[in-house]
């Protein structure tokens, strides 16, 4: 049994993995898990893996020594009835030296070093790697070239758009929020006038552990939409708000509060690329198992139309609107919690958020893509230095998807379109992009194949798109893995440029300095820089 993508198998107690071990345990599978971009926050991740086809009592024929010099015997079995040579003894241990010894009976790594090194033969004439394939082609190992692209941020300019969404008053109020939505048992009654059900009870007992932590990581998800896109994050604002008055709408008429996910899976890095607060309300309606595509969370979200809202009335009559529907057809979704179980202060806290985000729309107005110059910075790239070539550009949001593809084709560019998680074949759209790659040569007519591709992640993984070697970050992923995995998508096998182009669209400096987002990317890979080096060795 071949697993592909292996890393994502992280969650034992997801559906997907108990069928993947189930399958294997039934009918006695060897098993191959395979992965180009092995990604594990904790060691416990590693060890998920292994449990799909390594029984938690085996006799491994190895034991976690460090660990056991650490502690002695004597005190490792005071920590649980723990044989010493199982994989749950390992597990116990967080030192890399057991867990390198474990995986030594396990992995195979190949990088691509080792694969040039050891079987790629050498073009005399140019000096280039290359394998040769079964039918004795010739396959190069083309150089990966990171580049950047700035756009300017003019806070004397008063036409500048992204400088007014980063001045003072807006950086203030976003730093201000209460978000008590992501932290509503901060909100519980300590003596309600009510008791509660059964149910609710149930749900008390489920709300966020993850607390200051995800609200903290919904005010950083904003600023993250800003720097992605002025339109994406004026749209998560407003969605916001109209969330908030659904809250306010139940609470006022003494309704039950529709109750959305509100644990820490929404901190998973696997989801962190995506919007936060469309994740918050709604995520009921998405299956999560597994971490499942955080990009379908943020469509469903989109399905709360915020058009021609302009003040608190127009909200407050949609969140109406939209309460009635969820309390109607999309009931059996949500988990439904009585407001006379939560404190007075948690309307007090909406009531002020509401009023600090009206206040980033009135000062803002509605985005005018006439004046952005990011957008225009990517416009030049695709009609000026590679007006001739193919362009896959990603970005962590489906709302940036949406507008830049709307507006690439407004300004001409008519072979471009945008695919999420939401499309209804993504990877048909991936054969309109790169049908040599694929041998879609004859089902894609010349006038429907695709120049320019703009994606979010779900393109990142799985797809053949080497018809192109030119690679955009529109904004930064928050995990430095998916450059790697991002470039990856067009250095493949039957990639015939000798270089690869990366270009990254770097933060504006305002935005930078609020979410120290360099900062966090250096946590993950010492400095940008390094993870430059990292796509060019890897």
């Amino acid at each position: 049994m071949l697993v592909d993508e292996s890393h994502n198998l992280r969650n034992r107690e997801g559906k997907r993995y108990r069928a993947i071990k189930e399958y294997i345990e039934k009918n006695d599978s060897r098993c191959i898990l395979l992965s180009a971009t092995p990604y594990n926050k904790t060691y416990h991740d590693l060890s998920s893996q292994l449990r799909l086809f390594v029984p938690e009592d085996k006799d491994l024929g190895i034991r976690p020594e460090r660990l056991l010099r650490e502690l002695g015997d004597a005190a490792f079995a005071a920590l649980g009835q723990v044989a010493p040579r199982t994989i749950a003894a390992f597990e116990k241990s967080e030192y890399a030296d057991d867990w390198r010894e474990l995986m030594r009976l396990y992995m195979v790594r190949r990088t691509r070093t080792f694969i040039q090194e050891n079987y790629a033969k050498t073009d005399e004439g140019t000096g280039r790697k290359f394998l040769v394939l079964e039918d004795g082609t010739p396959s190069y190992f083309p150089s990966r070239l990171p580049k950047t692209i700035k756009f300017r941020v003019d806070a004397e300019d008063p036409q500048d758009r992204y400088a007014r969404l980063y001045a003072p008053p807006v950086v203030d109020a976003i730093n201000n929020l209460n978000l008590p939505r992501y932290g509503l048992g901060n909100y519980v009654a300590p003596r309600p006038r009510v008791e509660p059900t059964a149910d609710e009870e149930k749900v008390l007992r489920d709300l966020s552990r993850a607390g200051k932590r995800l609200m903290g990581f919904c005010r950083t998800n904003l600023f993250k939409r800003l720097e992605s896109s002025g339109q994406a994050f004026l749209l998560s604002i407003e969605r916001h708000v109209l969330r908030n008055y659904i809250f306010l709408h139940a609470i006022n008429n003494n309704l039950p509060l529709p109750i959305g996910t509100q644990d820490a899976t929404l901190l998973d890095a696997r989801l962190m690329d995506e919007d936060a607060d469309a994740t918050s309300l709604t995520a009921s309606l998405i299956d999560y198992e597994d971490g499942a595509d955080a990009d379908r969370a943020e469509e469903v979200a989109e399905t709360e139309d915020v058009s021609n809202l302009s003040d608190a009335a127009d909200f407050q009559r949609r969140a109406a609107s939209v309460y009635t529907q969820y309390a109607g057809q999309h009931h059996s979704h949500f988990k439904w919690l009585s407001p006379t179980l939560l404190t007075s202060s948690l309307k007090e806290n909406l009531e002020q958020d509401c009023e600090a985000l009206l206040g980033i729309l009135c000062l803002n107005g509605e985005w005018r893509a006439a004046e952005d110059r990011k957008l225009e910075a990517l416009v030049a790239l695709i009609n000026k230095k590679h007006k001739a070539e193919k362009l896959l550009i990603f970005t962590q949001f489906a709302d940036t998807v949406h507008y830049v593809a709307h507006e690439l084709r407004r300004r001409g560019i008519t072979q471009a379109t945008g695919v999420t998680g939401a499309s209804e074949n993504p990877t048909e759209i991936a054969w309109r992009f790169s049908p040599v790659s694929n041998e879609k040569q004859e089902h894609v007519k010349p006038e429907e194949e695709l120049r320019v591709l703009i994606a979010t992640d779900v393109l990142s993984e799985g797809q053949n798109l080497q018809d192109a070697h030119v690679v955009v970050n529109y904004d930064l992923p928050w995990a430095i893995i998916r450059l790697i995995q991002r470039a990856g998508r067009v250095d493949r096998v039957g990639q015939k440029a000798d270089s690869i182009l990366c270009y990254s669209f770097l933060p504006a400096e305002g935005v930078e300095n609020i979410i120290r987002l360099r900062a966090r990317v250096r946590q993950r890979c010492i400095s940008l820089r390094h993870a430059e080096c990292a796509l060019s060795a890897h």
